[in-house]
């Protein structure tokens, strides 16, 4: 089993997540649950494609999160 950090964000129109570590595997969602649901779904995608290419697997990057306060 390989795990991966995942970032969601609410915006607008709904969710966004990302894999840091997998570039360009993104997914949108109505709600948590469905973007949860698609980011899986795409990141399987991703791996077989990384597999079928002969490359090795990313492994999980340590994300740290934080805010930075700017004025403005």
């Amino acid at each position: 089993m390989t795990q991966f950090s995942v970032i969601i964000e609410m915006d607008e129109e709904g969710y966004v997540a990302h894999v840091p570590a997998l570039q360009g595997c993104y997914a949108q969602g109505d709600t948590y649950e469905e973007v949860f649901e698609n980011i899986r779904d795409v990141i399987k995608l991703h791996l077989e494609d990384i597999m079928k290419s002969g490359q090795d697997i990313p492994k999980m990057q340590q994300i740290s999160l934080t805010t930075v306060e700017i004025s403005v």
